[in-house]
């Protein structure tokens, strides 16, 4: 969502139109923030290992409808004060990996950062949710430096793989499809492919990994009844052989 659409949307609250921009300004500096730290992160993982764990970023601002959404199902008073302390999810960046491995690389070196503190992690890979969904999550502060104080600022970050996350765009727009109450053969389905998506990630990883151990195998080649290991070959065939001398019949 455009940021200035963001703004618009901005709950009539007396007195705090001013909090709520100057809110939304924080969380929107520490998406940049993060944005920038993973992507550094990335481009020193291709330099060391030769390949970026990432295959997308997304980010976004939770919209103010969403907030006051979310504040009204908890019963709670939507103020700028009550949604930095309970709304863990203003800020939101989703990272997409290749393999399940990578997953736990990119969290390990984001925690690392000696300025980025973890709040909170949920490993819905390990332990997945009970509908099928799976995805790693971290609620972390960063620092966001003003022109006059440093302001510690939440950011949800969501990593999952290219398998999850197709599974997880499918399960948001059947649970909005149906105000979460889908019928259960949907319901179980829709658990079937999250099963699959699982199994999918574990071969993906494993095939990724033979591929990357793979090594040619040496042969014996048995020509015209002699045996040559792949060196001895390479001496046999790479030299110039001289060719044969035909003798001359004497009455020529």
């Amino acid at each position: 969502m455009d940021n200035d659409d963001v703004r618009a949307g901005l709950p009539g609250i007396p007195g705090e139109n001013m909090s709520w921009s100057r809110m939304l300004l924080l969380y929107e500096s520490a998406l940049e923030v993060i944005k920038t730290k993973i992507t550094v992160l990335n481009k020193e993982f291709m330099l060391r290992f030769g390949y970026t764990p990432i295959e997308h970023i997304k980010s976004r601002i939770k919209s103010p409808r969403s907030i006051i959404r979310k504040m009204n199902i908890n019963h709670r008073e939507p103020s700028v004060a009550n949604v930095v302390k309970f709304v863990n999810d203003i800020a939101g960046i989703r990272i997409t990996c290749s393999f399940t491995t990578d997953i736990y690389t990119i969290a390990e070196l984001i925690s690392s950062q000696d300025d980025v503190r973890v709040i909170k992690v949920k490993d819905y890979i390990a332990h997945p949710k009970e509908n099928g969904y799976m995805s790693y999550h971290m609620i972390v502060s960063v620092p966001v430096y003003l022109s006059q104080q440093m302001v510690l600022t939440k950011v949800e970050i969501q990593i999952r793989t290219i398998a999850m996350d197709f599974w997880a765009s499918l399960e948001h727009k059947m649970y909005y499809k149906f105000d979460g109450n889908a019928p259960e053969h949907i319901r179980r389905e829709l658990k079937e492919c999250a099963d699959i998506t699982a199994f999918l990630d574990r071969k993906m990883l494993a095939l990724n990994e033979e591929i990357q151990n793979y090594r040619e195998p040496e042969y014996d080649l048995d020509l015209e009844g002699a045996s040559y290991g792949a060196k001895t070959i390479e001496e046999v065939f790479g030299v110039i052989i001289e060719e044969e001398q035909v003798e001359e019949h004497p009455s020529q």
